[in-house]
């Protein structure tokens, strides 16, 4: 089943959900309120959330001229991929991970963190940025919000609709009916949208093979995200655990099976699915790869001002301690 088709029926399930708990607990009338209030709520958030998440994770923005190289590839793909220039965000973290966020391509914005660039070679950076063009393109942070409107809807019937609806109590579900509803249906709208979540990425993966033409490269950058979650704590994820589902990786530390409640897929089956793909088009090597895979640590630019984090101008010169290459 493919990853367009297994979200339709993940949303046809969730859709299915909710109006069986709204005919269930809350009644037409109910359920529409629920859905109307979560529609809104979610909606306000969609407007603005590429800007909180942003904020929550400390991001700087970045111009042709802190990170050249680094720009240049980005703009590229996305013509590759038909999309506009998308902003390009820096985060001052150690562990590697990326992410994209914005309402729709033409208000997209790609963070990645100071640690993927100290650590990957070009061609891995380049799956990496292809993966959130992706994400971008297929309009995942739309689906995401939809998957989110109606499950908090579900939420909303399933505690009020227990305690406000259904009067007749010759005709309701009865209280035990009613109690196992509302503790379940929460449960099963947040598995589904965690499994929506999981077919985006699958999704996403596949279509940064089609833009780079190089399943194996994010398939080694995938290994070796994984490897430095397991290594570098990610502060403002563990913080901020709610907005972990919008990086390439899982950020959290603490997650680490592919299991009913895992917002990512096992690395692992992301990887076999990439080198399945590669072998498909014929070993699939693009062209952004570099002779000797040089890391990517001369494309973190130096931040404006001093204290702002090891790359900042009061800090150690990042050209003191290693040669410039093609990145900055």
């Amino acid at each position: 089943m493919s990853g367009y088709l297994r979200t339709t029926v993940l949303l046809a399930a969730m859709t299915a959900l909710f109006v069986a708990v709204g005919g269930l607990l809350g009644g037409r009338g109910g359920m529409m309120v629920a859905l109307g209030v979560a529609c809104v709520t979610n909606l306000f958030a969609w407007w603005g959330s590429d800007r909180m998440v942003l904020r929550m994770h400390n991001a700087q923005p970045i111009g042709p001229q802190d990170a050249p190289a680094l720009w240049r590839m980005t703009e590229a793909m996305a013509a590759r991929a038909g999309l506009p220039m998308p902003a390009l965000y820096l985060i001052h973290e150690r562990q590697p991970n990326a992410f994209a966020t914005g309402r729709n391509p033409q208000n997209a914005a790609v963070a990645v963190n100071t640690g993927l660039l100290e650590l990957m070679p070009e061609e891995e950076v380049a799956g990496v940025i292809a993966h959130e063009l992706a994400h971008i393109r297929n309009r995942d942070t739309l689906i995401m919000t939809v998957t989110a409107c109606l499950a908090g809807a579900i939420g909303m019937l399933a505690q009020f609709g227990f305690l406000f609806g259904g009067r007749d109590r010759e005709r309701g579900p009865g209280p035990v009916v009613g109690l196992l509803v509302m503790l379940l249906a929460p449960l099963g709208a947040a598995i589904v949208q965690m499994a929506i979540s999981r077919a985006r990425e699958y999704e996403a993966d596949r279509g940064a093979a089609e833009i780079t033409g190089n399943p194996a490269g994010l398939a080694n950058a995938l290994m070796r995200l994984e490897q430095g979650r397991g290594v570098f704590l990610n502060p403002a994820a563990e913080a901020n655990p709610a907005t972990a589902h919008l990086f390439i990786v899982n950020p959290l530390s603490g997650a680490r099976l592919d299991g009913l409640f895992s917002t990512h897929p096992r690395t692992e089956n992301r990887v076999a699915a990439l080198m399945e793909l590669a072998q498909r088009m014929g070993g699939g090597r693009g062209g952004w790869s570099v002779p000797g895979g040089a890391p990517m640590a001369s494309a973190v630019p130096r931040t404006r001002g001093a204290g702002q984090g090891p790359w900042s101008r009061g800090a150690a010169r990042p050209s003191a301690r290693r040669p410039r290459g093609p990145w900055g």
